[in-house]
């Protein structure tokens, strides 16, 4: 029998809400990534697929961003726009970009840079394994999920980012009273969110009525614009984390 301990890396073992293809990125890309990743992107301990976080391996947002302040995260930044906007306005704030789209990731630092948003950092990660492995229970204030990917095909729905695990661990993340806000332009996935998060106990409906008003902290991006042109109603859902017993 050999003394050579197993390797703890593990494969996933339920599909992920994204699909990574591996476009290359431009050259003013590479360059950005070169340049600023050793100051915008967190080193992370990976399990066995490229975008994984190994359990625990948890991070001290205190030395990761030098200071106690409220954390701010965001899953599927994409290029970055919201969260930039958002960082670069509220300095007293430190932010976390979640966005395995590398080329979204480079956009965003350099966006974050001219900007001179020192509070922003990201994560190169599969969104519910940084929530499960990367974050400490009650370390974000809030949580942002803003137009992930409807999988609006009925065989597809086991790859949609808001189930019933995804709920538990946003509550795991949030601070009590911490918000978790997100969009979409999908009106039956909208539905399906509010179902979904409505039956986590941990979870209370932050507004009255089918919807809540939209947040005045999402900047209105392409992706919002495009929507609207073609007739789609935007939904906002909050849901704030209740109290620890």
């Amino acid at each position: 029998m050999s003394d050579t301990p197993a390797d703890p890396r593990r494969h996933r073992d339920r599909p992920v809400s994204f699909v990574r293809r591996s476009g290359r990125m431009s050259d003013g890309q590479d360059r950005a990534w070169e340049r600023l990743a050793p100051e915008y992107l967190l080193t992370v301990t990976r399990d066995a697929p490229a975008t994984s976080i190994l359990p625990g391996t948890a991070i001290d947002p205190r030395d990761v961003y030098g200071r106690q302040a409220a954390l701010i995260a965001e899953i599927g930044s994409g290029q970055g726009h919201a969260i930039v906007a958002a960082a670069s306005s509220r300095p007293d704030d430190d932010f976390l970009a979640i966005e395995v789209f590398r080329a979204g990731l480079a956009r965003t630092m350099f966006d974050a840079d001219r900007a001179g948003a020192r509070n922003l950092r990201m994560v190169e990660a599969n969104a519910p394994e940084v929530l499960a492995h990367l974050l400490p229970e009650a370390s974000l204030d809030e949580l942002w999920v803003f137009f992930p990917d409807p999988w609006h095909k009925h065989k597809h729905f086991k790859r949609r980012l808001v189930t019933a695990e995804f709920g538990d661990l946003a509550a795991r993340v949030l601070k009590d009273g911490g918000m978790l806000r997100l969009a979409t332009d999908w009106e039956e996935y909208a539905r399906w969110m509010r179902d979904v998060l409505d039956g986590i106990p941990a979870l209370e409906r932050a507004f009255d009525g089918d919807w809540s008003d939209r947040f005045d902290g999402r900047v209105v991006t392409a992706f919002e614009r495009k929507g609207a042109r073609v007739g789609r109603d935007i939904r906002d859902l909050a849901y704030r984390r209740a109290p620890r017993t």
